[in-house]
């Protein structure tokens, strides 16, 4: 059983940010004894973007999450969210 190296102490995320895009994770963690963790209260990062859509979608798009009594955006999400996961399964 090969020993693996002690990860360092760092001073904030940006060293560590660097240290991990210079070395091998492989060499301080044994990925296979990694339990998976869900956070589930955390909230994820997200980003404004600019989206340009026919007014007409748009409009189909306010229908529907009014329907679902939810703000247009929120749906929107969703219909992203899914049909990237459909999208990520069947590759």
């Amino acid at each position: 059983m090969e020993k693996k190296k002690k990860v360092p102490k760092f001073k904030n995320e940006d060293q560590e940010r660097d240290f991990w895009a210079e070395h091998d994770s492989t060499e301080y963690i044994d990925w296979a004894k990694v339990k998976r963790l869900r956070l589930a209260k955390l909230k994820p990062s997200t980003k404004t973007i600019s989206v340009r859509l026919p007014e007409s979608m748009l409009d189909d798009l306010k229908l529907l999450a009014n329907k679902h009594d939810v703000p247009y955006q929120s749906l929107l999400k969703i219909f992203l969210a899914e049909r990237i996961e459909k999208e990520l399964r069947s590759h």
